[in-house]
């Protein structure tokens, strides 16, 4: 492929992301896209087949913009704090891009957007999408180092890290909507208790959950304190997180 048409296909993914943000599902067509990019409507079946590619494409760099976000988050010498604060990055990535997350799981799909999944907590099934099992092994990396610290008893990480993400999965989508009210009150009232109940019943003392859930929400303080506040872009939207 050439840099020329490589780089139209990634400008089409691009203003993809940036119309699904923007718009809504509901914008994303190839004349439309075309148009932003200042191409005819056969660039989308030149570099995609149709928009049914396109639509996988861009679920695809979506999955891999999360990953990248979630990868952010630092090791410390508390595993359950690392744990959660990820949870947070995960709500983070999730609330700042609420058109891109659902698109990623189906939930509000354009047109017949392809699986990624299968079974991701079931042994030799992995998504069919490379980014999404990046995504998603860096659950199981975190419950293992909690559970060979002795935080959590020791069972299947895989099976464990699919029921956390279960739980931030279904708050974020509830949130997502206003059924909690005010920002960052269902994260206080709702989410942190529920996180800390089921790291109690994987096993944890509540006392050290209850004290590792309050350093995350000081450890993700502390790193919106010290980074960079972006510079506004003259009569455009704010962009999403990446």
């Amino acid at each position: 492929m050439s840099k020329t048409s490589a780089g139209s296909r990634e400008k089409l993914i691009e203003a993809g992301m940036r119309l699904l943000e923007e718009r809504g599902p509901e914008a994303l067509n190839a004349r439309g896209l075309a148009a932003e990019i200042g191409a005819s409507t056969m660039a989308v079946y030149t570099h995609f087949g149709g928009m049914a590619g396109l639509y996988e494409a861009i679920g695809r760099e979506a999955f891999a913009r999360f990953e990248r976000h979630l990868r952010q988050v630092p090791d410390t010498e508390d595993p359950v704090t690392d744990l959660l604060v990820l949870g947070l990055a995960y709500r983070e990535f999730a609330m700042a891009s609420p058109q891109r997350y659902r698109l990623m799981f189906g939930i509000a799909s354009p047109g017949a957007l392809p699986s990624f999944g299968h079974d991701l907590t079931a042994e030799g099934t992995p998504a069919t999408a490379a980014e999404v099992n990046d995504a998603f092994a860096l659950l199981p990396r975190l419950v293992r180092r909690a559970m060979n610290a002795g935080r959590i008893r020791r069972d299947d990480p895989v099976l464990v890290a699919g029921q956390i993400w279960c739980m931030i999965h279904g708050y974020v989508l509830l949130e997502s909507t206003g059924v909690f009210g005010q920002e960052g009150r269902g994260v206080l009232h709702i989410l942190g208790p529920h996180v800390i109940n089921l790291l109690v019943g994987l096993g944890d003392d509540r006392a050290a959950a209850e004290h590792s859930a309050g350093q995350s929400l000081l450890n993700v303080e502390a790193a919106a304190a010290v980074a960079p506040e972006p510079a506004p872009r003259r009569g455009r939207r704010p962009r999403p997180a990446q």
